[in-house]
Formats: C-alpha cells, sequence, structure tokens
C-alpha cells in the first residue's frame, strides 16, 4: 500500500470554495480504483493549510488518478486558490496502532 500525502496552501478568501469543491468530489475520488482511504486535515494555526492522506493499492493505481479526467477537473478547479506550491509525498506505512 502506498500513502499519498499532499500539503496545500490558499488564499484565506479561497477556502470555503475548495472545501465546498472537496465535498462534492471527495465521493469520486474515493472511489477511485484503487484508491483506499482518503481523509483530509486542516492546520489548527495555519487554517489557509490542508493536507490530505489517501491509502493506494499500488503505485499504478495512484498514477492512474493523477492521469484521469477527474484529476485534472479537480486540479483545474484547486489550482487557482493556491497562495503556494503545493508539496506531495508518497510514502510507505510502517506501522499503525489503532
Amino acid at each position: 500500500m502506498l500513502v499519498r500525502i499532499v500539503k496545500m496552501s490558499f488564499e484565506p478568501s479561497k477556502i470555503e470554495e475548495f472545501l465546498a469543491n472537496f465535498e462534492t468530489v471527495k465521493q469520486n475520488i474515493r472511489n477511485f480504483e484503487g484508491c483506499q482511504f482518503l481523509e483530509l486535515y486542516r492546520d489548527q494555526n495555519k487554517t489557509n493549510i490542508f493536507f490530505t492522506y489517501s491509502y493506494w493499492s499500488s503505485e499504478d493505481d495512484l498514477n492512474n488518478y493523477r492521469h484521469s479526467e477527474l484529476f485534472k477537473d479537480i486540479w483545474a478547479n484547486t489550482k487557482p486558490k493556491f497562495n503556494a506550491k503545493p508539496e506531495a509525498w508518497s510514502v510507505d506505512k510502517l506501522t499503525s496502532l489503532n
């Protein structure tokens, strides 16, 4: 399993638009082939910074999503709202305690 973490910083005036769009598309992302899990987080102190955590069955599944029309549409809507370059990491989960 691959865990994808994406950090996004938004213009404060664009946050509500981002959240509304995320609400609209989150099920489509989660239901994309290979996506096992999706969460959105917001920084407690810098409230214009958000993180998505998604779990993917494989790197191929993530890449298929990243090259899909769904992702292109989401990114076209989201990218103009940034006030800093987004950062992304693909990591392997080593330990999980519940």
